[in-house]
């Protein structure tokens, strides 16, 4: 009996010792589609726009979302084997003396489409939910009936240590998308 009260208070003491957890990193919200050989990738960073993010943006630097969005499959004995990777990259620039945003977004280093306008809520968008159905895994070579997944992590440039950015530097905000290919 002495033993379960003893136990029982050391329990209660580390429980009430343990540090508060820290806040849930960001999640990007991932949705892979395959089609007729292809894997179609939605994806959106869920994090709203802070008055800090705005500061950094209506600064007039050039703030670029960097996504790394990679196709794997799953390995029950040994590591995941990545089969094909990309890299999305959304910017925007704030032009102080126009007030206007110039947005852009690039694929694997190409230009894919660039745009103005004077919305800060279309600029955000474009940084982190207007991802849909991007064609970014054609030709891929996937074997019927198995497991796969999605993974989008993000980061932001610059990284500057006067913003305050969603998430830190060193915990890039990350995402899954699981599928089962079909044939």
């Amino acid at each position: 009996m002495l033993f379960r009260t003893v136990a029982a208070a050391l329990v209660a003491l580390a429980v009430s010792a343990a540090p508060p957890q820290a806040p849930a990193t960001p999640k990007v919200q991932v949705v892979p589609l395959p089609r007729d050989g292809e894997v179609l990738v939605s994806f959106k960073l869920a994090e709203t726009l802070s008055d800090d993010i705005r500061t950094a943006i209506q600064s007039g630097l050039l703030i670029s979302f960097v996504y790394k969005v990679d196709l794997r499959r799953s390995a029950a004995a040994w590591f995941d084997r990545t089969i094909d990777s990309h890299t999305v990259v959304a910017t925007v620039k704030y032009d102080t003396l126009t007030r206007r945003y110039q947005v852009s977004r690039m694929i694997d280093g190409r230009t894919e489409w660039a745009d103005a306008t004077d919305r800060e809520d279309t600029a955000w968008a474009a940084l982190t939910s207007d991802f849909a159905r991007l064609s970014l895994f054609h030709g891929v070579a996937l074997e019927p009936n198995a497991e796969y997944y999605v993974r989008v992590s993000a980061h932001t440039t610059p990284r500057n240590a006067s913003f305050v950015w969603p998430w830190s530097s060193a915990s890039d905000a990350v995402g899954f998308g699981k599928f089962t290919f079909v044939r």
